[in-house]
């Protein structure tokens, strides 16, 4: 491991598959939320951007609901039609 950058209060080692390894003034490893702050903060570690909002699909749904609503009302006057006797 090849050292990146030492504090008082860590030290940053690049390892061999080129991600990072952070160990306390101990030398004790740090991980978690914890080391990703120290890389963020020091500029190692490029945030993710955040995914987009997803598109809602409720209007798609309610002009399906609404077509077949319209051929519910379509469908009484159809069957009105066939009851009445032809002249």
């Amino acid at each position: 491991m090849k050292l990146v950058k030492k504090t008082p209060e860590y030290s940053i080692f690049q390892r061999g598959d080129e991600r990072y390894a952070v160990q306390d003034a101990k030398r004790k490893p740090v991980n978690g939320d914890e080391k990703v702050s120290i890389l963020a903060a020091e500029g190692l570690l490029k945030a993710p951007a955040p995914k987009p909002a997803p598109v809602e699909e409720a209007p798609a749904e309610e002009s399906a609901a609404e077509e077949v609503a319209a051929e519910a009302e379509a469908a009484p006057d159809a069957d009105a039609a066939e009851d009445t006797p032809e002249a």
